[in-house]
């Protein structure tokens, strides 16, 4: 069969190779006036006999016509304007407002959009209305509609039904049982909690645990008057009288101490379940009201700070309080 005859211009195979791996030149003159300059030399030998160059031609070269993709050349690390106009989120520069009120569950981006519009987002005692402002979510207070917005992730708030006999401290140089021992595996995780107030070792239920201490010691000063409920079994069948007399006061050594309110649940063969409101803190004060009442306080769990209950959580449970309640935690002590 006849070798099919090769296109007039089109350099023969064996020429494309050469004879010691070189590329050819083609015959087309112009090609030579493109070379480029960059010759590399394998073997020189004196005299500058016997030179062997690999010469690259324009034809050999791709140049890529594609254009950069959008914000591929970034000066100092920072990414250009986005679709909108607002810069995407930067170290330092904080966090768009609508983007934070989003991921903390107030609304969607598009909802938070339409509450600045309305004037209804505070940051810092301030009412918001431009779109695209920047917050620290670590520092700033933010408010929707009056209400505190917590967007710090990295504080921790939890309620521990705190069982009886144990101590309320993180450690105990005695070697009792305390409160750190149950929230031992969140402390060995890195989550510094300390609890809000104390419950003597006799008395169990609700205890408050943060690493906010701004929270903490507004909810243990006296000046905020929050609130803390009881429920006290006592020897003795109480009657109403016993009630007014704590809403009344009744003296201690320390001065007088009156519950904000006091009512009887149950009583039964010779015993009574009361409970117990009020806003002070002096140590065992309900113990010591209701035993200068004349009933002795067999047991006592704490079952509500403020609006946080303890609910049907078991002794020793933990848990997270949900927005709600730290909302309303906040707006008791004015934060």
């Amino acid at each position: 069969m006849a070798k099919p005859a090769r296109r007039e211009g089109t350099p023969d195979r064996n020429a494309r190779r050469g004879s010691k791996g070189q590329k050819a030149n083609h015959s087309n003159p112009h090609h030579s006036n493109h070379s480029t300059n960059a010759q590399r030399v394998r073997n020189r030998r004196s005299g500058g006999e016997n030179v062997e160059t690999v010469s690259v031609h324009a034809k050999d070269v791709y140049v890529s016509n594609a254009r950069p993709a959008r914000h591929q050349h970034v000066e100092g690390g920072r990414r250009g304007p986005g679709k909108h106009g607002h810069g995407h989120d930067q170290d330092g520069e904080g966090m768009r407002l609508q983007k934070v009120l989003a991921q903390a569950g107030v609304a969607s981006r598009r909802m938070a959009e339409k509450l600045i519009d309305e004037g209804r987002v505070e940051v810092d005692g301030k009412i918001v209305t431009r779109q695209g402002v920047r917050v620290d979510p670590n520092t700033a207070v933010i408010r929707v509609d009056g209400s505190r917005v917590i967007v710090n992730e990295d504080m921790q708030y939890f309620v521990l039904n705190k069982p009886r006999g144990v101590q309320s401290t993180m450690h105990d140089d005695m070697g009792r049982p305390c409160v750190g021992d149950i929230i031992g595996e969140k402390i060995s995780s890195g989550q510094r909690l300390f609890h809000v107030g104390r419950l003597d070792a006799a008395t169990e239920g609700l205890l408050l645990l943060t690493n906010d201490g701004e929270l903490a010691n507004r909810l243990m000063h006296p000046s905020y008057e929050v609130t803390k409920t009881y429920m006290a079994t006592v020897v003795g069948e109480v009657d109403a009288k016993v009630m007014r007399e704590l809403e009344k006061g009744i003296e201690l050594d320390d001065g007088l101490a009156k519950a904000d309110m006091a009512q009887i649940i149950d009583v039964w063969q010779g015993r009574s379940i009361v409970r117990i409101e009020l806003h002070e803190g002096r140590k065992h004060i309900v113990r010591r009201m209701l035993k200068a009442a004349g009933f002795p306080v067999e047991r006592l769990v704490r079952t509500k700070i403020h609006t946080v209950q303890l609910g049907e959580q078991t002794p020793g449970a933990l848990r997270a309080l949900n927005r709600a309640e730290l909302t309303s935690l906040y707006n008791a002590v004015g934060m």
